[in-house]
């Protein structure tokens, strides 16, 4: 592991044993968190998907096969996302600025 500092007073310090012991525990607990942050990510982002949508469940409108699919698509899209790579793979966004695997809107 490379050798890290800190500064005291304006001068580079280098890390205790202890303090390391600490920046490593830090740094396993951020790394443990990173498949709940991404789920977290994709339920806001599914959130916001949803409520675009919504306007299509009033007793008003007709909801096509189509968007019925698409909204069921986006509440089951958390299903069997058990490894970070496999959130990771979900938040992989497309060229142009969208999320690749994600389920697509169809067209009204």
């Amino acid at each position: 592991m490379a050798t890290l500092y800190k500064l005291v007073n304006g001068s580079k310090v280098e890390l205790t044993s202890e303090e390391l012991k600490l920046r490593e525990a830090e740094e396993l607990a951020w790394a443990d968190g990173e498949k709940d942050r991404n789920l977290a990510q994709i339920r806001s982002i599914r959130l916001g998907m949803l409520q675009e949508t919504d306007f299509y469940g009033m007793s008003d409108v007709t909801m096509s096969s189509d968007m019925k699919t698409y909204r069921q698509a986006l509440r089951d899209i958390t299903s069997g996302l058990d490894t970070v790579e496999k959130t990771r793979t979900k938040l992989e966004l497309d060229t142009d600025g969208s999320y690749k695997n994600f389920p697509k809107k169809p067209s009204e």
